[in-house]
């Protein structure tokens, strides 16, 4: 079966129009309703409510991304069984809407990380990037975190201080901004005061208690989400590996293989994001999917160009970068095949491209790159299919 094509959508002050994502060619939309307080339970009016507002527009809400996790249960402290609570019923009225895939993460306190959010690419797009050398300036020269040098080598902390003292007061603050001020789909922001001192609250929490209090959340949540026919998809970290003092636990196979052991409810599942695991060299993308791919609930097709020091990386375009964007497609319709099911995918983080580059839009969220993405995407999945003689392509062109 082919992939369900899906467009992200932050809601009706999104610059992209429902209108806008239904010519691309995407039937269903991923989206939450982002102005609900973390920790606040979505009622069912309001579920109901954005639900018609995209069925109106011809499109299907397919995936939930996200219902924020709150830091009291990623840390297990304050009113975090009240929170649970609160979890448990938003997941009851998206399950009585006819909701079936929610995603979320357990990434502590910042939600995915960039540096740069208008990389020049050499064609003229703008893309985003993570730069290992600038958050390295900003943890030792502007959030001044105690302790921070350790986290550095000694090339890393000498590139970081000529990168600081090389920028203006604008740029600092511009570097700043991006790293905490919260892209889209985070659903907190900080100042680097706050930041600092939300820090301190994992200061007890090394990634194996990060790993129980993951465990303990899915164990109060899954049998809620079995009950109403909801899979729980975990969107890996981004970027893969800890930084600024916090553990991170959903950034290998490994780690997704011991949750799934450790949780093994059939609501426990994945959200593929091909882009984050894929900034880590070691993880096998391809194999991944195949392996895991009982789990995987949704999928982001992105690929990311990891850059020579191992850790920075940016956004490239959708069939190009370090991720071998055929062999993931392949792996994906394998499995569909196999357990005949579509899958839900969006294209992820599209560059910023043509009339966009003059438009405001949400970092990694311009229209036209993600378009763009898509129809790769789309000519890509179909052009395996024909070849592998898969039966599913048939019957979509009979459709």
């Amino acid at each position: 079966m082919l992939m369900t094509q899906t467009m992200r959508w932050f809601g009706p002050n999104d610059p992209v129009r429902l209108t806008d994502i239904r010519q691309s060619g995407a039937t269903g939309i991923v989206t939450a309703l982002h102005e609900v307080p973390n920790g606040t339970t979505w009622t069912v009016d309001s579920i109901l409510a954005r639900k018609r507002l995209i069925e109106a527009a011809g499109l299907s809400w397919d995936v939930v991304e996200s219902v924020p996790v709150h830091e009291g249960i990623k840390t297990r402290t304050g009113n975090w069984a009240q929170l649970i609570d609160a979890y448990c019923q938003t997941l009851r009225n998206l399950g009585s809407c006819g909701i079936r895939v929610v995603t979320y993460n357990f990434m502590p306190l910042l939600d995915w990380t960039r540096t740069d959010l208008a990389y020049a690419m050499p064609d003229g797009a703008r893309a985003l990037r993570f730069d290992w050398d600038a958050v390295a300036a900003y943890d030792q020269f502007i959030l001044k975190r105690p302790g921070a040098e350790a986290d550095y080598s000694p090339d890393v902390r000498q590139r970081a201080a000529h990168l600081f003292a090389g920028m203006t007061e604008e740029q600092r603050l511009t570097l700043e901004r991006t790293i905490i001020a919260g892209l889209p789909g985070s659903e907190e922001s900080f100042s680097s005061g706050q930041f600092l001192e939300a820090i301190q609250t994992y200061s007890d929490i090394d990634a194996g208690q990060l790993r129980r209090n993951h465990q303990y959340f899915l164990d109060a949540v899954c049998p809620t989400a079995e009950e109403w026919g909801i899979q729980l998809v975990v969107h890996p970290d981004d970027p893969p590996f800890p930084i600024f003092g916090l553990p991170r636990v959903v950034s290998t196979e490994a780690d997704v293989t011991a949750l799934f052991e450790k949780v093994p409810s059939v609501a426990n599942g994945l959200c593929f994001c091909a882009g984050s695991f894929g900034a880590r060299a070691e993880n096998d993308l391809p194999g991944m999917i195949r392996r895991l791919g009982q789990r995987i609930g949704f999928v982001h097709l992105r690929s990311v160009q990891r850059e020579a020091d191992g850790k920075s990386f940016h956004e490239a375009a959708h069939l190009e970068g370090d991720a071998n964007m055929a062999a993931i497609v392949t792996a994906i319709c394998e499995i569909s095949e196999m357990q005949g099911r579509s899958i839900p995918m969006r294209p992820d983080h599209g560059h910023q491209i043509l009339d966009d580059l003059n438009r405001v839009t949400n970092p990694g969220y311009s229209l036209l790159g993600r378009m763009r993405g898509l129809a790769e995407l789309r000519g890509l999945e179909r052009g395996i299919r024909f070849r592998a003689g898969l039966s599913c392509y048939t019957s979509s062109l009979k459709e």
